[in-house]
């Protein structure tokens, strides 16, 4: 057998792994678990407390087992809905790929695989890894069907991931940085995803979900998110209140904070369309890395 069939009969089984690995992949939403890894090593970083390489990779590793279990959890949930809605339609329980019971057998496994890595750094880790978990799929994912105000409820999980990287590299202490975290991160949440929820409308309107542009006119949802967008823009300057951070902070949160004002201002205005609102959901990832990184800095 020559060098090209050798090459061929050894890359056959890896492509087909490869296949056969992406849809258990696309289970844990890679890029919401990027996210979440993100302001948990951002979590311990502000901490501000050395930890070595295992360690961090303990509680990045866990983490992540936790997030991907929620994230497949919600979509068994929502296969009905994910089969309506174009930008889902296309996940692996809808195509059918995947099955419910061995998509939750498997996610079953993964949390608590990442809830005991946890345990081996802190119990308070573990523990707010689990009240994220619970929060998320059996508080927000049943609430999205009935309420908008469900957006609210899911920013409690969506904002606990700093929490476990600032128990993690204290050894479970959770002082005021840590909860100014939580703060800036459920805030920033709220018109990040009214803003998907204003260029998605007619998706989340197909599928089901009650919220606040579907329940609500479209001019209250736009100054709801105004609101909120002035409420952040005044949580993020908390840090250098309370001498958290300093100058530099100070320069990137008014920097980056009073375009994110003015652009959520501009929503207040018959102008704005749907390409203002994806405009604004696009701008308020960057927005919110650049506070993370002016406070470990």
């Amino acid at each position: 057998m020559n060098t090209r069939a050798l090459h061929r009969f050894g890359a056959r089984p890896v492509r087909e792994a490869l296949v056969a690995l992406e849809p258990w992949v696309q289970l844990a939403k890679p890029g919401v678990t990027r996210l979440v890894l993100v302001t948990t090593l951002f979590g311990g970083l502000v901490a501000a407390v050395p930890m070595s390489v295992g360690h961090w990779a303990l509680t990045l590793v866990g983490t992540a087992l936790v997030v991907a279990a929620a994230n497949a959890l919600n979509m068994v949930q929502e296969m009905d809905a994910d089969a309506l809605m174009t930008r889902t339609r296309q996940r692996p329980l809808p195509t059918g790929r995947l099955s419910p019971a061995p998509v939750t057998r498997v996610a079953a496994a993964a949390a608590i695989v990442g809830l005991g890595l946890l345990c081996l750094i802190h119990v308070v880790s573990a523990g707010l890894a689990l009240l994220a978990l619970v929060s998320y799929v059996w508080v927000y994912t049943p609430l999205k069907r009935t309420t908008p105000h469900a957006l609210y409820a899911g920013a409690v999980p969506g904002a606990i991931p700093p929490l476990i990287g600032y128990a993690s590299a204290t050894g479970g202490q959770l002082d005021a940085p840590a909860f100014v975290l939580f703060g800036l991160l459920a805030v920033w949440q709220i018109p990040h995803f009214l803003a998907i929820a204003v260029f998605r409308r007619a998706e989340y309107q197909r599928a089901g979900f009650r919220v606040f542009t579907v329940c609500r006119s479209q001019r209250s949802v736009r100054r709801l998110m105004f609101a909120w967008s002035v409420a952040l823009f005044a949580v993020s300057l908390v840090p250098a209140w309370i001498g958290m951070a300093g100058v530099l902070y100070l320069a990137l949160a008014i920097g980056f904070g009073v375009p994110f004002l003015a652009g959520a201002a501009y929503g207040l205005s018959s102008r704005a369309d749907e390409h203002w609102a994806k405009s604004l959901f696009f701008a308020s990832m960057p927005h919110l890395v650049v506070l993370f990184v002016g406070l470990a800095l």
